[in-house]
């Protein structure tokens, strides 16, 4: 339990969505619309996931973010509720080192991630340690996230531990609470 508990509430960040191209949307190298991170996440975004771990396991929850953009430097808060009524609080720290490139770091994240940028999917991998403060009980996750058409975010992140999958999360992001819901995973 332990071991799941870590595993979704590193979630994170999984994070993004948007609802109108201008606010939300910067244009790619080839002028079709792409993904600013600073963009999505300044204010309020919501967002629904499940995480499902190789031995049958299943979590849902909801995560309320608020985003604050100081400069270059993005602070995302993630408010996660389980359906089991558990709550977590985790923070990003997203600074942008280039176009289309972020540097990143959260509390429960071993180092920092970088984050790349390509039209309109971003894509970033990180360690976690499910175990602070015992036994190291490292694990990866490869995060993909996707702007789609109607202005949300889908994330899909695969969860590796000594290159073996051992979980998978699904995320959607919306810009309105009932954008989220409805398009629960």
């Amino acid at each position: 339990m332990i071991l799941l508990r870590s595993l979704t509430l590193s979630l994170f960040a999984t994070l993004f969505a948007s609802l109108a191209m201008p606010s939300h949307m910067a244009h790619a190298r080839d002028g079709k619309p792409g993904l600013a991170l600073e963009d999505f996440f300044k204010g309020k975004t919501y967002a629904y996931g499940r995480f499902g771990a190789i031995n049958g396991t299943t979590r849902t929850f909801r995560v309320d973010l608020t985003g604050r953009l100081r400069g270059d430097v993005l602070t995302l808060r993630e408010d996660f509720i389980y359906d089991d009524g558990e709550r977590d609080t985790k923070t990003w720290i997203f600074t942008r080192t280039g176009p289309g490139t972020y540097s990143g770091t959260r509390e429960d994240v071993i180092g920092e991630t970088t984050v790349r940028v390509r039209g309109n999917v971003a894509r970033f991998t990180y360690r976690v340690d499910l175990n602070p403060g015992g036994k190291p009980n490292i694990v990866r996750f490869h995060d993909k996230l996707t702007l789609k058409s109607d202005g949300t975010l889908r994330n899909t992140a695969l969860v590796t531990k000594f290159l073996l999958p051992v979980a998978r999360v699904k995320v959607n992001f919306a810009r309105t609470l009932s954008g989220a819901k409805a398009i629960r995973p």
